[in-house]
């Protein structure tokens, strides 16, 4: 009775176009490598991780304490933007007056170990940046936010490097 319970839910969220769980396909069976008699066999090595790979946890960068050309501090890491495809986008600053600034995650270099985070901008370009508060956020992920908030920092965001990219290779 269950198992027909089963079917027709599945055959009813189907048929309404919602996609159900697949049972997973069997393991397939390592084929067996002969070993001729005499031939050392060497255990298998760990993979290691890539040196120049940097990796962050969340709890790690809210609360840094961000710095800009000549070490001025303008405030610290209030909450981290993720895209829709996960990665991190964007930090945003809290100043001391309690305004915020956007900082896309390319332009901040991270000292883990210090809890600070330096963005290479001017101090005349940092207070020229445009700031919001926790009332009033902006639309993070449209065009014009996204490629004024980039170009502020000097830099170009991730989809149009790669149109870039695709037009330098024809």
């Amino acid at each position: 009775m269950t198992r027909n319970l089963f079917r027709t839910l599945a055959a009813t969220l189907a048929a309404a176009g919602v996609a159900t769980a697949q049972q997973p396909a069997p393991a397939v069976q390592p084929v067996p490598v002969p070993v001729q008699p005499g031939t050392a066999v060497q255990p298998a090595q760990p993979v290691q991780p890539a040196a120049n790979l940097a990796a962050y946890r969340a709890k790690d960068i809210i609360g840094t304490k961000v710095a800009i050309q000549s070490n001025t501090a303008v405030g610290t890491v209030d909450d981290i933007v993720f895209s829709a495809g996960g990665d991190v986008e964007y930090l945003i600053v809290a100043a001391a007056d309690g305004k915020l600034t956007t900082v896309p995650w390319a332009a901040a270099t991270f000292n883990p170990a210090q809890r600070t985070a330096v963005v290479d901008i001017p101090v005349q370009r940092w207070q020229m940046m445009p700031t919001y508060t926790v009332q009033a956020y902006p639309q993070f992920f449209t065009p014009t936010y996204r490629t004024e908030v980039y170009r502020a920092y000097g830099l170009t965001p991730g989809e149009f490097r790669r149109i870039e990219r695709r037009i330098e290779r024809r």
